[in-house]
């Protein structure tokens, strides 16, 4: 006798892949046409999962076509079932797939344009919080500043790409204007959603190390030495005063202290 979980495993693999026959021993009211109506159903879920795929990635749709996001999409819900309850979180991984899938490898810059989609997904369904803003730092002392541990937003999301990802992410959402394009500068992306609505910025130079290294906890004074050393043009008064103004920072304390101001 076949243990539960091979059972399971059996029908969930025959969902996703319309390729593979429907599961044995299919119990309906009419077992002679419980293959067809397994059939059925299991088109509404790809179609499903399909469907939600393309609302959470218009961009990427957009970019490659109707038919060809679907075919991908497609092999995405066979490689990877939902992982919960919420359709909102599925696609996840879709971004890592996408930059797998050898039919999308004349656009390398795919992937990062679906990691920017996914960030503004998630940035939307972030906790709630209220940012500071730069008066909460009037009674900071100057030589105190450089050893400040931020909290940063938890929408907050960093999107790095070697290609001008963000500007093809921008082109290809609403009305969106085509330009041409320097596809040896890479773009990073700052998503965030300090009050209600999605913010997509564009990190300045240095500003990606900068806000990676904060948000790892480290010291003001140190995330500012990294991003200082990733691009000589880093300006730390620019990225921090972005920042604050930006909503990003939520909180801070001093480095050798465990209590948040």
């Amino acid at each position: 006798m076949r243990l539960l979980a091979e059972v399971q495993a059996e029908f969930a693999a025959a969902l996703r892949d319309p390729l593979l026959a429907a599961p044995a021993n299919l119990v309906g009211p009419d077992a002679e046409h419980s293959p067809r109506r397994f059939a059925v159903y299991r088109n509404n879920v790809i179609v499903g999962l399909t469907k939600s795929l393309a609302s959470s990635f218009p961009a990427v749709q957009r970019i490659v076509g109707e038919d060809f996001f679907e075919a991908m999409a497609r092999s995405y819900v066979a490689a990877e079932p939902p992982r919960s309850p919420l359709l909102m979180d599925y696609g996840a991984s879709f971004a890592d797939f996408v930059a797998r899938f050898e039919p999308a490898a004349s656009l390398p810059y795919l992937a990062d344009v679906a990691r920017i989609e996914r960030a503004r997904r998630e940035a939307y369904h972030a906790e709630d919080t209220t940012p500071l803003t730069a008066d909460a730092f009037a009674g900071v002392g100057a030589d105190e500043i450089p050893k400040l541990v931020f909290r940063l937003h938890p929408s907050l999301r960093l999107v790095r790409s070697r290609y001008a990802a963000q500007s093809v992410w921008e082109m290809n959402t609403g009305d969106g204007e085509v330009r041409p394009l320097d596809w040896s500068v890479g773009e990073d992306t700052l998503v965030l959603r300090p009050d209600m609505a999605v913010e997509v910025r564009k990190a300045p130079p240095g500003g990606a190390d900068f806000v990676a290294a904060l948000a790892a906890g480290a010291p003001l004074g140190q995330a500012a030495a990294e991003g200082a050393a990733a691009d000589d043009r880093f300006d730390l008064a620019g990225n921090l005063a972005g920042l604050i103004s930006a909503g990003a920072v939520v909180a801070f304390r001093p480095a050798e202290e465990g209590a948040v101001q």
